[in-house]
């Protein structure tokens, strides 16, 4: 499973022109799903993004989580996180998880990140999104449950 998290100062989804989601402070998280992911890959980005210390404390030091600072959570599925655009020009998504256990693993994060006491919003599971967002820092990281990266 792979995530990139980022520390917005607001981020919304729309769906075919309607705003589904919106946040204030907090995190976007794009989510990958990929083939041989389970509940424990879940379970794992789930602690390490609830506790990832990107927030500034009182001396501007990245020092804070998400939950330090009662923020909320956006989660946009992503399949493209596991692109292979090593050979050719067109990328394979042949790593990523299919659309039935890209679902059931896309909603048990979403539940795992709630149970860690993070109000969390979501887009549309398969649907073609709008992401809007403004990045504050910018701050992104990159997270893989298997640690490739």
């Amino acid at each position: 499973m792979r995530a990139v998290v980022q520390r917005v100062r607001n981020a919304s989804v729309r769906v075919s022109e309607m705003r589904v989601s919106y946040i204030d402070y907090g995190i976007l998280i794009y989510i990958g799903v990929a083939s041989d992911d389970s509940h424990s890959d879940v379970l794992y980005l789930s602690e390490k993004i609830s506790n990832l210390r990107i927030f500034p404390d009182q001396d501007e030091k990245m020092n804070l989580s998400v939950k330090d600072i009662a923020g909320s959570a956006l989660i946009v599925s992503q399949f493209t996180l596991f692109a292979d655009a090593r050979k050719g020009r067109r990328p394979s998504y042949s790593d990523a998880a299919p659309p039935e256990l890209a679902s059931i693993l896309y909603t048990d994060f979403i539940s795992a990140l709630s149970n860690q006491g993070i109000p969390v919003y979501s887009g549309i599971f398969q649907a073609s999104m709008q992401v809007e967002y403004i990045n504050d820092g910018p701050i992104t990281i990159l997270l893989d449950s298997k640690k490739t990266f």
